[in-house]
């Protein structure tokens, strides 16, 4: 069986266009498989380089030489102040172009007056000099006694033109020949100096992948970043773009420069750019910090050099110097470096201090770092409750007062009692402040010299455990939680109020910040706060508070293990560059061993420390109870009635309570001591509402 095919006109017509087709098929493919050889690549960059050399070259010499003869330059920085915001400096610049102005106009006149006198002066001098060859002549005959030798100079110099003619005609041609050649090869070095070609195009010793950074980069970062308003007037500003930055000076392992905006640039949409800044600085995200200087519309960028930051910071000077001491009053501890180089010193005299960060982060080395410095001074007590329990804190056996080591609830409630004490010993001090009549509270040589007056630094690693901790007393308060109700968060804030004042610190470590194991209440109550590295924005503003990231600070752009150890720190205590509300540290690292020797050189320096690893349990005073006890049925109770009243009821714990700490028990109740005649006094009713609202809240944490 035989098929036969039958032909079409519209085969026809269509035949031309698949032809078509296919060659263009077959080209893709050829283009393809051209694209994909290396040699055909290399040859390809090589002639786009060169060709853009010679471009960019021409283009570079005829902007210089435009420049050297308009106003070009001047109406350039007038653009670039203008779009800066900068009037002064578009005065100095309208200045200098009219100078500039007036002068090429007295210099094209005098060349205007010189070409009408160039005939008669020519004149002039082919007559002078003609005189002087004719005497010349003269001179020389008489010499010879011979009269033809006065024409001799005047024979001698038209000999000497007609050489000179003959080698410039020997010498035109090939000039002019080469002419185009050697102007060609001047504008490719320019254009090869300036590396005129494209990235990709450019050798890859001269890509700018992690080089220098120069005024030039950083305007094109910037004008890249996609915001039309900035792309508008760097471009406005043409060459003059760096017009917009400060010097770019050493920072560290690094630069810092700051950059102006121009007006409609906001310094909030630069930060939201970070990244893209970075990619176009060729730096990774995490070698470029962006901070808010105290100059309206500037930002101030610190710029690492390609890799520095992988780069260790080196050991601590306490491993290094095995005479290091420590003073709580003057001393500060060497911490870690910044990001310039610098080392960073820490002073924790009266200083609550919060860590923060996420797990495995370097946080308890921190912490720890700043213990093991202040345990050189041995006129510090330690009181430590780690709560992860696998033995970080070991090395303070033997160092601290009490150490408390494991994370059940039992370790919880031992760690409550612990700062529950601190309290009673800080309202303690209080009172022999005031009985001593010191009016500077308690100085360096009470501190050093009466036992009483001791700094005591209570330290409490991974205390969102006991923030978390849904354990109980006998009295059915809460140990944990982020009420008031809770005995640690109340405990733990009372030091924040009044502890400074009395030598009695509180320093906290806590990972993955929330509202729950982290109350609002008692962050904000540290002087120095740091974070490590952190998942969230809203993290990083729960561990430093909103105002340090809204300026700059970035916990949650650091590199989850990469940056182990580096703390964003803001509070007082290190110094801060003026305007600037937070730093960055690169911590040194002590491991283990190094602790233990830290540790044991401290030992050697004290008298032994029996490390007990809890407190005996004072049974809790109830003292809104006590108070509504002594106060009885009665309307009104003098202040100083009452307190007599609570001294006879419990001597050892009120013996020491004064008008103030009164009313602070009301006060935290939303309540308040009154006045009477003249004299203050406690009210029935405001100790009668205090203990409903204690009730109230007691039954809404059950």
């Amino acid at each position: 069986m035989s098929v036969t095919l039958i032909k079409t006109p519209q085969d026809d017509e269509q035949a031309p266009v698949k032809q078509q087709e296919r060659r263009r098929a077959r080209f893709r493919t050829a283009a393809r498989a051209a694209l994909a050889d290396d040699r055909i690549r290399t040859a390809g960059r090589l002639a786009v380089r060169h060709t853009a050399y010679v471009a960019g070259g021409t283009r570079v010499v005829v902007r210089r030489a435009w420049d050297g003869r308009s106003v070009s330059r001047y109406e350039r920085m007038i653009r670039a102040a203008e779009a800066a915001g900068l009037m002064e400096e578009v005065k100095e610049w309208e200045a200098r172009g009219h100078m500039f102005r007036t002068a090429r106009h007295r210099r094209r006149m005098d060349t205007l007056q010189a070409m009408l006198a160039a005939p008669k002066a020519i004149v002039s001098a082919l007559i002078a000099g003609t005189g002087l060859l004719l005497v010349v002549g003269v001179l020389l005959a008489w010499a010879n006694s011979d009269v033809r030798d006065v024409l001799t100079p005047i024979e001698t110099v038209i000999d000497l033109v007609r050489w000179v003619a003959f080698l410039a005609g020997v010498i035109w041609d090939p000039l002019l020949f080469a002419a185009p050649w050697i102007g060609l090869a001047a504008v490719w070095a320019v254009g090869r100096q300036r590396h005129t070609a494209p990235q990709w195009a450019l050798p890859v010793q001269d890509r700018n992948m992690g080089g220098p950074i120069t005024p030039s980069s950083v305007v094109v970062a910037f004008r890249d970043l996609g915001i039309s308003a900035l792309r508008k007037a760097i471009e406005a500003m043409g060459d003059v773009g760096a017009a917009m930055l400060s010097g770019i000076k050493i920072a560290g392992c690094g630069v810092e420069v700051d950059v102006t905006l121009p007006s409609g640039v906001s310094t909030e949409e630069i930060q939201n750019r970070r990244r893209k800044l970075a990619e176009n600085l060729n730096r990774h995200e995490h070698e470029v910090f962006i901070t808010i200087p105290p100059q309206p519309r500037t930002v101030r960028l610190w710029i690492a050099d390609s890799g520095a930051l992988d780069e260790p910071i080196g050991p601590s000077p306490l491993v290094l110097e095995e005479d290091a001491t420590a003073d709580y009053y003057t001393g500060r501890a060497p911490w870690g470096q910044n990001l310039r180089g610098d080392a960073v010193g820490v002073s924790v005299m009266q200083r609550h201090i919060l860590l923060t960060g996420l797990s495995n982060q370097g946080k308890t080395a921190a912490l720890r770092a700043l213990a093991l410095w202040l345990a050189l001074d041995v006129c510090v007590d330690f009181f430590i409750a780690d709560l992860k329990g696998v033995g970080d804190w070991r090395g303070f056996l033997g160092l601290a007062r009490v150490l408390i080591q494991g994370p059940t609830d039992e370790h919880v409630m031992e760690a409550t009692h612990m700062v529950e004490w601190g309290v009673e010993e800080m309202q303690k001090r209080i009172a022999l402040v005031e009985q001593s009549g010191s009016t500077e509270g308690i100085t360096r040589e009470m501190a050093r010299t009466d036992e009483r007056f001791r700094p005591l630094v209570f330290i409490v690693d991974e205390a969102q455990v006991a923030y978390g901790s849904a354990c109980k007393g006998d009295d059915k308060r809460p140990y944990g939680g982020a009420k008031a109700t809770s005995r640690y968060f109340r405990a733990v804030k009372a030091i924040h109020d009044q502890g400074r004042a009395v030598n009695v610190t509180i320093w906290e470590g806590t990972q993955d910040p929330t509202d729950e194991n982290l109350p609002k209440r008692s962050r904000e109550g540290n002087h120095i706060r740091g974070s490590l590295v952190l998942g969230t924005e809203s993290q990083s503003k729960m561990a430093l508070g909103d105002a340090p990231v809204d300026a700059g600070a970035a916990p949650h752009k650091l590199r989850r293990g990469l940056d182990r150890g580096t703390l964003v720190l803001t509070g007082d205590g290190f110094d801060m560059e003026a305007g600037q509300s937070s730093v960055t540290v690169r911590t040194h690292y002590i491991d283990g061993d190094e602790s233990v020797l830290l540790t044991d050189r401290a030992k050697a320096r004290r008298e032994g420390v029996a490390t007990v690893h809890k407190l005996e349990i004072v049974q809790p005073v109830d003292h809104l109870t006590d108070l509504a006890a002594v106060v009885g049925d009665e309307k009104r109770v003098r202040t100083t009635e009452v307190l007599h009243r609570l001294k006879n009821r419990n001597k050892a714990a009120y013996e020491h309570w004064t008008g103030g700490r009164l009313r602070a028990l009301l006060v935290e109740y939303g309540e308040d001591t009154g006045t009477s005649s003249g004299y203050p006094v406690v009210r029935l009713e405001s100790v009668e509402r205090a203990l409903e609202r204690r009730a109230e809240e007691l039954a809404e944490a059950q």
